[in-house]
């Protein structure tokens, strides 16, 4: 081997030892969107050095972060009317560091609607049957991931309702409150598909109790990511049954409370009621 080839050798054996002795960049963190508007879903994908999960929290609450490919996670952080807009800080815990990323929420405006019940629907408050029961369903965050892509819409019947609405019921402002999902009007007996494969978790009749909600799905697309169907006119699966996106799993009616046939579709990330627009139109990976 003469001098030049010695030198390169020894200058690669140089160069490879110092690579491996750099440590590779720890908890690199990417959210999309950066600039979101309230009812948002914010994604936040986390890259580390070890398996461990890390930790995501923003204020007093921690999301669950979710692998994607090794050492690689994502967690889903939720926006609702009823938040702050402004700068948004999450902070992302991982190979034992942290760092924070901010996220510029947008205010929104949302309509105003008037709502009349009869005097005999207006006196319907709901039982605790069906409270404990929804709530329940609300809680669940499944490890396995069971929808892939946009989701599919769940009704072909015109929008009635958006999301966020701010109400007056028989005259009265609702504080706190905003319409928790999408209603599409369409007549009795109309199709409802699942929007998205997942696990049927919640099945709820209103000759059972469920006075306010009606006839009522609770599909469970894993890891947090719920939808909720309500006033159905016939449900067509049971409680523990996977279903396909597309798949018929009950037909649009106007049990519970409600003025009219139509299908009420809330999707809750992480126990918040979140716009399912952009989880139709973009997609949340």
């Amino acid at each position: 081997m003469n001098v030049f080839n010695r030198y390169q050798s020894a200058l690669i054996t140089l160069v490879s030892w110092a690579a491996l002795s750099q440590p590779l960049q720890a908890l690199q963190v990417r959210v999309n969107p950066q600039s979101a508007q309230l009812g948002d879903t914010i994604s936040v994908q986390i890259q580390v050095n070890t398996p461990e999960p890390p930790t995501v929290q923003m204020g007093n609450s921690t999301y669950p972060a979710f692998p994607l490919s090794p050492n690689r996670f994502r967690a889903l952080v939720p926006s609702s009317p009823l938040d702050r807009p402004g700068t948004w800080s999450i902070e992302v815990q991982g190979d034992g560091t942290s760092e924070t990323v901010r996220v510029q929420m947008g205010d929104r405006s949302f309509p105003t609607q008037s709502i009349w019940f009869s005097e005999s629907d207006a006196a319907i408050r709901g039982t605790d049957y069906e409270f404990d029961r929804v709530d329940e369903f609300k809680r669940l965050v499944t490890p396995q991931k069971f929808w892939n892509g946009p989701f599919l819409r769940p009704n072909s019947g015109y929008v009635s309702t958006i999301f966020g609405v701010q109400r007056y019921y028989n005259g009265e402002f609702a504080e706190n409150y905003y319409h928790r999902g999408v209603d599409y009007a369409a007549p009795t007996g109309s199709p409802v598909v699942a929007p998205a494969a997942g696990r049927i978790s919640l099945v709820g009749k209103e000759a059972n109790g469920f006075e306010l909600h009606g006839n009522t799905i609770g599909l469970d697309h894993g890891q947090g990511i719920l939808s909720i169907f309500i006033h159905l006119h016939t449900i067509k699966v049971q409680e523990g049954e996977m279903v396909k996106a597309g798949q018929v799993i009950g037909t649009v009616g106007s049990t519970g409370t409600s003025t009219g046939p139509h299908l009420h579709w809330g999707l809750y990330v992480n126990g918040v009621a979140v716009d399912p627009v952009p989880w139709r139109f973009e997609g949340i990976e």
